[in-house]
């Protein structure tokens, strides 16, 4: 594919892409299909590279059903979705804890003698250059935005295949948090949800176009 074709190819998959509000309950995404969506989620970048996500697909269909009593952004979804992502970030990952230990010696295998000045750099970055030490809450925070390019990767390349998606932020945290711990699913000292994602084929088409602004208006040049 020449490159114009492949640039056509991704503004057309963000063109087709819309908030799916209801999905064809019959129609369900392959394994193949949504283990590529999930391995685009995965290969996805973060924050000096701390990965600080977890991907829980909900597929049981009473917990779904608690999430909805106290979903209003899900409504349509969590009944109708081939398959429904709970996106979670981590908790503390701060460069001295044992999750981000494990990942710099037993993932990115980091060698001994640059671990210190790794550390002593990233907790500068954290404690210093972006001040997110000042509350549990701004630490989660920055994670969560990390688990947001993920979300985002994750829908542009189902879109890319004729998948549907809709991101949801429309649910009661603490309630839809206590839902997923009483069901064993959420590990709440290590873990919060960060945000939801349902995936599907849309039950109907859009009744408009997608809708923007203009370029002009969100872009500005200095030169």
């Amino acid at each position: 594919m020449s490159n114009e074709n492949t640039k056509q190819a991704v503004l057309d998959a963000f063109s087709f892409r819309h908030a799916t509000k209801a999905f064809d309950p019959e129609k369900k995404i392959s394994d193949a299909d949504f283990s590529y969506i999930l391995e685009t989620g995965r290969l996805s970048p973060s924050s000096v590279g701390y990965e600080p996500w977890k991907f829980v697909i909900l597929q049981n269909p009473e917990i779904r059903e608690k999430l909805r009593e106290v979903s209003f952004g899900a409504q349509g979804q969590l009944p109708t979705a081939s398959h429904m992502v709970i996106i979670l970030a981590r908790k503390n990952a701060t460069p001295q804890s044992d999750y981000v230990q494990h990942l710099l010696k037993n993932i990115k295998q980091v060698p001994e003698d640059t671990m210190g000045d790794m550390v002593k750099a990233y907790t500068q970055f954290q404690e210093v250059d972006i001040n997110i030490y000042e509350s549990e809450r701004a630490l989660f925070d920055w994670a969560s935005k990390q688990t947001y390019i993920a979300l985002g990767n994750m829908m542009t390349s189902a879109a890319m295949i004729g998948i549907d998606s809709c991101p949801i932020e429309g649910f009661n945290y603490e309630k839809a948090s206590l839902i997923l711990e009483e069901a064993g699913i959420l590990d709440s000292e290590n873990f919060g949800i960060s945000v939801m994602a349902a995936f599907g084929y849309r039950a109907e088409e859009p009744h408009r176009e997608k809708v923007r602004q203009p370029i002009e208006d969100v872009v500005e040049w200095v030169k």
